[in-house]
């Protein structure tokens, strides 16, 4: 149950009025209201939030008899002075010679020669220079005088050679240490279960310092975050200034005293005991939720409602707050017999009314931000969400810092124009929509409409739904969909830092800010670009010293100068246009053509090989306007530097230089069985799980194998946007892969499925390539969350070893399709990524194999622990499907991971493929598809060279396609992908069409 709010405690009528002011003591009066006018300007220099530590037993008035004031009457009118104290960062600041987080003893650091992005005035500030970093501040950017760099201590040199300089990284929304990595049940701490209204709840109070995350957070450059707590509440605090919740933005680096405390920049006075300074006030933040995270304390109509009744008993306190200060500022003591008007739990309301505190609304992830405002992050997703907060803002008069996920918020910029005190920024994804019904209209699109309406942008992360490691890839992804390159790169530096009221220490390069720093392998715009260097309050964190005596190689192979500039964005525009027109929902499917296409100016042909390879079909050199390609029918006709159109009315596509590859293929997600991940009425439902219960007898099948072809669906968006990226097949199984998921997770996960992604309906012509390819097995140790859903490894694996030893008769679906299983006539795919439970796996192949004579198609999908044990797994003669190629240790049995560089010279995929096991990479949710070509891309540069475009390539087609089981795939089936401006490892192309032989079309998009 929520805690009972407090009696209402309004002054008496009387009080509101000035007249008895007449009747008091006239020299009394000057002095006091003199003083309470000193008060008043000296405090106006505080930023909000400094009320500090107070006791009650201050506000009684020990001379009533009298009628004089007490003896503590200076410390009453001081507190009633800073209850309208206006948030300023103080003159002194930029002179400061040291920071207050300056460890004794370190180094100053001179990076010289560097191409530095200060993230100054919209980010549009880019100059040559140096950067001194001393006493955990910025000393000088730019060009130094050389008595700064003479009078540094203990100077370290770093030559930068030109290289890429942004401020260190702002992740303005996070569960860092509260959603902890390994995730446990005694360790997630994001949500409270007592109510919708919290504001006096403290994620602080939760903040694990031994989170996995921090480190991989860093090794991406990011050094700062604000760390959230879950939005299953209306009103949850992250940290609190002495009695009030607040939220708080965390340096990641591990103090000297490693506690939580410690990490906190600029903590809020009272938090650590300390009185209000009246030199450096400090902001108090706060995050409010709406919309589908609070459903299960009613509707919108419920949340809304208990937004306003928090706010009006907010109201009625600052009203009465007021008139005790009026009373007592004008001498009337013998009227204050009450204590002063406070509440534990409705202060930190209070103080968001008087402009004191950085609201985040979070619209089932929220922020918003206003010019000298208050700093509160809403989570709202929706347009109506977002309409009915920005009412509350007007009315009871308090500013917003962000809106946070904000899926609809660039459909209704002047909604968001209308908040109280100005504009709220918003904080989004790049790509990762559709996971819900307030995501559904989410867009790629978004951060470049919201730009050119003049609202700020900030990229997020939600880690640990994206590893806050890559929210510089969110930045990258909004600038290749549109976002200009100074907002992008001030999307996770300055903008974000500005929303939270720390621009003055963080997500900006200047003199006197916090010394925290990334040097970049190439320009932070190119997909994949690597912190070489990070330095957080002047300390290096990057690289890590226990690599000291085996460096990390970072930066290899891109030594290039094309790697220092930002690599070239293809057009949006019609595809912005289209998202506005369609409010949202734009038709993704191409423009059929089942005539003639010629396409023009062709550089590259990818062709597949009889025996399964893919080349380059255009040997020798190219002529600089490319070659010809015809295609009839779905299928090319002619290809070369003399073909031409057969047909006058045929359509023409001008490549600009790009090529024509393959179509890739996904795996690992339930792409093609649902619309909408969290709404079970938009997908096949929850299946029968036969470890857990018993199934019905009428389905006569003990095991409950299903088969994903029987409840396929087309046209979903999420696999209209992977075809639009070159993703032109899937292969997909009626199961949820291990995460944060509330359902499904069965053993006995099913027959897979293959299906080409752009495809109307199951009967269309081509639409299913296989309508069983794989049998699927998900095992792993018990959900920290969910642990009634799983029974014992050695539950599963028995299980599993009695079903292959074929103790299940062959009429049954069970025993049928782990017959086959057994004798290799299709692959058994199993889910999963301890490295102990592989090697039993192992153990029982071989067991089986020895047992009835077969040899089993083995395959490891998801496999994070995989590199562990890559010798044995390629004698065993098992492949392995990397799910997600990018790993990130969620659960105990993830926690094994090989980060890759900067943090080591190996990923995964190396070590897996230096011992010769076939490799393929999958995604884990369906929205990932679409950005199959990017980790490609990233894949290949993260081995330093050791893998080329051909075996990257492979990862998605004809490897994936032979562990998978996908058969038959060849010139007269596969798609062809037609890219413009380049190819499938361009992150300036773009597709313009789908070539389709089996379906006898070509889609134009």
């Amino acid at each position: 149950m929520s805690p009972k709010p407090p009696p209402d405690i309004r002054a008496p009528p009387e009080w509101r009025t000035q007249k008895a002011v007449k009747a008091m003591n006239t020299p009394l009066l000057v002095i006091l209201v003199a003083g309470f006018a000193t008060l008043t300007f000296v405090s106006s220099s505080f930023l909000a939030g400094s009320s500090g530590t107070w006791t009650r037993a201050f506000i009684y008035n020990s001379n009533l008899d009298s009628g004089g004031p007490p003896a503590n009457a200076q410390e009453i009118l001081s507190r009633c002075a800073t209850l309208k104290a206006t948030p300023v960062v103080p003159q002194t600041f930029r002179s400061r010679k040291s920071s207050e987080r300056y460890e004794y003893g370190n180094n100053a650091t001179l990076i010289r020669d560097a191409t530095i992005f200060t993230g100054k005035d919209d980010g549009t500030e880019v100059i040559r220079g140096d950067v001194l970093l001393d006493k955990g501040i910025i000393r000088g950017v730019g060009w130094i005088p050389a008595r700064d760099i003479d009078n540094a201590e203990n100077l370290t040199v770093i030559e930068a050679h030109g290289a890429w300089i942004t401020p260190g990284l702002v992740d303005l929304h996070s569960h860092l240490g509260l959603l902890s990595a390994p995730l446990t049940n005694g360790a997630f701490d994001v949500n409270s279960k007592n109510g919708p209204i919290l504001p006096w709840l403290r994620s602080i109070d939760g903040l694990n310092t031994h989170d996995d995350g921090y480190e991989l957070a860093i090794a991406g450059g990011v050094t700062s975050a604000q760390i959230l707590p879950g939005s299953g509440n209306a009103i949850e605090l992250l940290t609190r200034e002495d009695e009030g919740g607040q939220a708080f933005v965390v340096k990641l680096r591990k103090m000297f005293d490693r506690s939580a405390s410690s990490m906190v920049i600029e903590p809020p006075h009272g938090l650590n005991g300390t009185e209000p300074d009246p030199s450096n006030p400090r902001w108090r933040h706060m995050k409010q939720a709406c919309g589908e995270n609070l459903k299960k304390y009613g509707n919108r109509m419920d949340s809304v409602w208990a937004l306003r009744s928090a706010y009006e008993q907010a109201r009625k306190i600052k009203v009465t707050q007021d008139d005790y200060c009026l009373k007592a500022g004008a001498g009337l003591w013998h009227t204050l017999r009450d204590p002063f008007p406070e509440s534990l739990q409705w202060e930190m309301l209070v103080d968001v009314l008087r402009g004191k505190v950085k609201v985040r609304w979070m619209f089932d992830l929220g922020y918003v931000r206003g010019a000298n405002d208050g700093q509160i992050s809403n989570h709202c997703y929706e347009a109506v969400d977002l309409d009915a907060i920005v009412r509350l803002t007007n009315e009871f008069k308090f500013p917003l810092a962000s809106f946070h996920h904000a899926s609809e918020a660039y459909l209704v910029p002047e909604v968001l124009k209308r908040t109280y005190g100005g504009t709220p920024a918003i904080a989004i994804f790049a790509t990762n929509h559709r996971y819900k019904r307030e995501s559904y209209r989410g867009s790629e699109f978004a951060s470049r409409i919201l730009a050119d309406q003049g609202v700020p942008v900030i990229m997020k992360t939600d880690h640990p739904i994206i590893n806050s490691r890559h929210l510089i890839h969110e930045a990258q992804q909004a600038y290749h969909f549109g976002l200009p390159e100074h907002l992008a790169l001030a999307s996770v530096t300055s903008t974000p830092a500005i929303a939270a009221g720390l621009d003055h220490r963080i997500g900006v390069l200047a003199k006197g800010a916090d010394a925290d720093v990334v040097m970049w392998d190439s320009h932070p715009l190119q997909l994949g670009a690597t912190p070489t260097k990070v330095w957080i309050d002047g300390l290096l964190q990057i690289p890590v010293p226990r690599n000291k005596e085996s460096p990390v190689q970072v930066g290899k192979g891109k030594e290039g100068d094309q790697w220092k500039r930002v690599p070239k964005a293809p057009n949006w525009d019609e595809e912005r246009k289209q998202t506005i027109l369609w409010d949202g929902l734009p038709p993704l499917q191409g423009i059929k053509k089942d005539d003639q296409v010629v396409f023009t100016n062709v550089k590259k042909i990818w062709k597949r090989t009889a025996d399964g390879e893919v080349v380059n079909a255009l040997e020798g050199e190219v002529r600089e306007d490319g070659v010809t390609v015809v295609v009839d029918g779905g299928k090319i006709s002619c290809l070369g530097e003399s073909c031409v159109a057969t047909n006058n009315e045929a359509t023409r596509v001008d490549l600009k230089g790009g090529s024509i590859s393959p179509g890739m293929m996904t795996f690992g997600s339930l792409l093609g069985t649902e619309e909408i991940a969290s709404e079970l009425s938009t997908g096949d439902g929850e299946q029968y799980d036969a470890m857990i219960k018993d199934v019905p007898e009428i389905l006569n099948d003990v095991g409950a194998v299903a088969r994903t072809m029987d409840a396929l669906m087309f046209m979903t968006r999420n696999a209209l946007t992977a075809y639009r990226s070159g993703v032109t097949m899937a292969t997909s199984v009626l199961a949820r892969p291990l995460f944060l998921s509330v359902y499904g997770d069965n053993m006995i996960a099913g027959v897979s499925a293959t299906f080409r992604t752009g495809a109307s309906h199951a009967m269309e012509r081509g639409a299913v390539i296989q309508d069983t390819t794989a049998l699927h097995i998900i095992m792993g140790r018990p959900h920290p969350l969910f642990p009634e859903k799983r029974p014992s490894v050695n539950s599963q694996i028995a299980t599993l070893r009695r079903l292959l030893y074929g103790w299940e008769a062959n009429e049954k679906e069970t025993g049928e399709w782990f017959r086959k299983a057994a004798e290799g006539i299709i692959p058994l795919v199993i889910d999963v990524h301890s490295a102990d439970i592989m090697a039993s796996l192992l153990i029982l192949k071989a067991d089986v194999e020895y047992k009835i004579g077969s040899r089993m198609r083995m395959v490891f999908s998801g496999a994070t622990e995989a590199h562990m044990l890559a010798r044995e797994i390629s004698r065993y003669g098992v492949g392995v499907i990397l799910r997600p190629i990018r790993p990130f240790p969620t659960v105990w049995d993830q926690r094994r991971i090989l980060p890759g560089p900067p943090l080591t010279n190996d990923t995964a995929l190396v070590k897996l493929l230096e011992q010769g096991v076939i490799v393929g990479i999958g995604v884990r949710d369906a929205w990932e598809a679409r950005n199959t070509n990017f980790d490609l891309q990233w894949a290949a540069l993260e081995s330093s060279g050791r893998i080329s475009e051909k075996q990257a390539f492979a990862l998605v087609t004809t490897d994936l396609e032979k562990l998978l089981g996908v058969q038959g795939i060849d010139d007269d089936s596969a798609d062809l992908v037609a890219y413009k401006g380049g190819g499938v490892f361009d992150f300036s192309s773009k597709v313009s069409a789908i070539i389709s032989p089996a379906r006898g079309t070509v889609d134009l998009l």
